[in-house]
């Protein structure tokens, strides 16, 4: 006789069809485009390509993929607005 709250089946938990490295890639990318586009640019490229060969070519991998390109031309764009105006430098009181 099997008592209330007890049962013989065991229960693994609900699998979703998301890819965490795909959804690590997308913060990352979305995140890169407004800070540290050097860091998290890579990030997402490298988490996007590890998660398409484990789903065989998600669209949230392929997105991941896509931002952290963009992540690091962005990057380039900056670096290459600052090197044309002459620099930047710091200005702190006095």
């Amino acid at each position: 006789m099997s008592s209330f709250g007890s049962s013989s089946r065991t229960h693994s938990p609900a699998r979703s069809g998301t890819n965490g490295l795909a959804v690590a890639g997308l913060v990352c990318g979305i995140l890169g485009l407004f800070f540290l586009q050097i860091v998290l640019g890579p990030l997402a490229i490298i988490f996007g390509i590890v998660a398409y060969r484990q789903t065989r070519g998600s669209g949230m991998s392929k997105a991941a993929i896509g931002l952290g390109v963009a992540d690091l031309i962005v990057f380039a764009l900056l670096m290459t607005l600052v090197a044309s105006t002459g620099g930047f430098t710091w200005y702190v009181g006095g």
